[in-house]
C-alpha cells in the first residue's frame, strides 16, 4: 500500500540586516519580489532590521493622522504600496518583512495578516505576556498598548513589508502622529511590560515563531 510523501517545508531565506536606512530596505524588497514574480520557484526571504527614524504612509493613508508638515520634517517620509495609515520607525524596533509566494501557503490575505499577528503573540507568549488582537483592527496589543504594527503589500501573491514590534525604543516620534489613525489607543514598548529587554532577545525568537507558524526551513 502507497503512502503520500511528506510535504517538505518551505524553504526561507533569513537576512539579518542590522541597521538600513528605510529607502534601502524598500529597494531590496521591491527587487526580491520582482525576481519572484519572474522565477516563483525561489526560497522566500524573511528580512529582520532596524531602521533609523522615519515616518511612512500607506497607499491612501490620509495627512490629517500626521501633527507635522511632511515637507518641513527633519525627519524623511515616505507614502509606500502597503496598506494602512500613518506609522514610525525608529531603532529599538524590530521590523520584518516576509517575502513569501502565498501561492505554497494560502491565497488568503486575512489569513496572513492573523499568521503575522500568531507569530507576534506566540513570541510574547514565551515571556508570559499577554498578546492579543482587538476585533476589526490589524496588530497586536498588551494591556491596551499596541505594541506591533502590520502592514503588508501583496503583488501575485507575493508579499513584501511586513510587521513591527516595539522592543525598546523611543516612542516620542510617535507623538507627533496619530499611529495607523487609531486615536484611543496608546503605543506601548515591550520595556514596559520587560524591563531589560533586548532586540537582539526577541529577535530570536520571532526568527523561532515565524519557522513554526509558517512551517519553514530557513537557509
Amino acid at each position: 500500500m502507497s503512502t503520500s510523501p511528506l510535504v517538505q517545508p518551505r524553504r526561507c531565506i533569513l537576512q539579518n540586516l542590522g541597521m538600513i536606512p528605510y529607502q534601502r530596505a524598500w529597494e531590496m524588497q521591491r527587487s526580491l519580489v520582482n525576481q519572484r514574480l519572474d522565477n516563483p520557484s525561489l526560497d522566500d526571504t524573511l528580512l529582520l532590521l532596524e531602521h533609523p527614524p522615519v515616518y511612512t504612509l500607506g497607499t491612501g493613508a490620509d495627512t490629517q493622522f500626521m501633527k507635522f508638515d511632511p515637507q518641513h520634517s527633519l525627519i524623511p517620509v515616505y507614502r509606500i504600496e502597503r496598506g494602512g495609515e500613518v506609522t514610525y520607525h525608529c531603532p529599538g524596533q524590530l521590523v520584518g518583512y516576509p517575502i513569501l509566494n502565498l501561492r505554497y501557503y494560502q491565497q488568503d490575505l486575512h489569513w496572513y495578516l492573523r499568521q503575522l499577528e500568531t507569530v507576534i503573540i506566540e513570541v510574547l507568549n514565551s515571556y508570559q505576556l499577554p498578546g492579543k488582537r482587538i476585533p476589526g483592527l490589524t496588530g497586536v496589543w498588551v494591556d491596551n498598548y499596541k505594541v506591533a504594527a502590520i502592514g503588508i503589500k501583496v503583488k501575485r501573491w507575493v508579499t513584501m513589508h511586513g510587521f513591527s514590534i516595539n522592543v525598546c525604543p523611543d516612542l516620542q516620534g510617535f507623538n507627533h502622529i496619530i499611529p495607523c489613525g487609531i486615536k484611543d489607543k496608546p503605543v506601548g514598548s515591550l520595556q514596559q511590560f520587560l524591563p531589560g529587554i533586548t532586540l537582539e532577545e526577541i529577535q530570536i525568537k520571532v526568527i523561532e515563531m515565524f519557522a513554526k507558524v509558517f512551517d519553514v526551513e530557513y537557509n
